[in-house]
């Protein structure tokens, strides 16, 4: 790369890191691994999070405040692992007639994992139906996990991008409608071969010709206890590609698949660890928001004490910034 292409490189990564605290929120803010959506019918935001067998919220608006409403899945998942008691990282997404809300089905540090899908065409508690597993399934040794999904619909197909730790963030084609994968198999997107900086978590979301894929980086939880050294805490990472399928680079021009990544947002001032992100374009305000779960230090670091937080995103230069 000639010298004005790394200054160029090196002005866009300076914005994207820049610093944003997050915009209020208020009511029932302590979250993990939020999902966020806004009901067509009503207008009503509804907000899904890890634990209580996927907890539902709801509010009027983004700031709150949020209500919490129940379980989506209060018997428990259908899938026959441990671990279909305690639910992870939701993703929602309105399909036809229904919304369908993917879930994951592990213990923590476990490879032995699937990814479950329910539906509903309200989204409110007591209407969802538990329809067991996408198909996408890991064991020991296989080469991925199976947790933390994302859809997207693209060019009349779906698609799913899920992973975390082991080979990091896959992708596969899902059938219409999006509760079983198409019979492909699934194909690697991301990779950071460095441990300590681990990625998770993928939100693949569409704007102009680009496809982003955001993803956490580094260490999500017990910060209580064991804080990683400075800058391997959780942090939220983009790339892009002009195909769903990749090859993914970041704004230096790495490639996702060999540790490439643009910090979008990370830690600054009491804000620590942001991550577990979602985005979505919001009908209300016209806006890209990106929302993630994060630690605030004047509270304290426990994974219980994370907090809900989001931010509008810019996408002057081609690149998401936060507001």
């Amino acid at each position: 790369m000639h010298l004005l292409g790394l200054f160029t490189a090196f002005l866009i990564f300076i914005s994207l890191a820049s610093a944003a605290h997050p915009a209020s929120c208020s009511g029932a803010c302590n979250v993990h691994d939020p999902a966020v959506i806004r009901r067509t019918s009503d207008g009503t935001y509804f907000r899904f999070s890890t634990g209580n067998r996927i907890q539902i919220a709801t509010a009027s608006s983004l700031a709150g405040p949020w209500t919490i409403q129940g379980s989506a899945i209060p018997a428990g998942s259908i899938i026959d692992l441990d671990g279909q008691d305690n639910l992870w990282a939701p993703d929602v997404s309105n399909v036809g007639d229904y919304y369908y809300l993917y879930y994951s089905v592990s213990t923590f540090g476990s490879q032995n994992s699937a990814i479950g899908v329910a539906r509903s065409r309200t989204m409110d508690v007591g209407t969802w139906t538990d329809l067991g597993s996408t198909g996408i399934n890991s064991s020991t040794g296989s080469a991925y996990n199976s947790i933390d999904a994302n859809l997207i619909a693209t060019g009349g197909n779906y698609y799913m991008t899920f992973g975390s730790f082991w080979n990091d963030l896959y992708q596969v084609q899902m059938a219409n409608p999006p509760v079983k994968i198409a019979g492909s198999s699934p194909y690697q997107v991301a990779f950071n071969s460095t441990g300590a900086h681990a990625i998770e978590g993928s939100i693949v979301f569409k704007h102009s010709r680009y496809f982003y894929l955001f993803f956490s980086s580094g260490t999500c939880c017990g910060y209580d206890s064991n804080r990683p050294s400075a800058g391997n805490e959780y942090r939220i990472n983009v790339c892009r590609s002009t195909s769903i399928a990749g090859p993914y680079v970041d704004a230096a021009g790495r490639s996702c698949k060999s540790g490439g990544g643009t910090t979008v947002l990370g830690s600054q001032d009491w804000l620590y660890g942001p991550g577990g992100q979602g985005v979505f374009a919001d009908s209300k305000s016209g806006r890209t928001i990106l929302y993630y779960h994060y630690v605030d230090t004047r509270i304290g670091y426990a994974d219980g004490q994370k907090r809900f937080g989001w931010n509008v995103l810019n996408w002057s230069g081609g690149w998401p910034t936060v507001a």
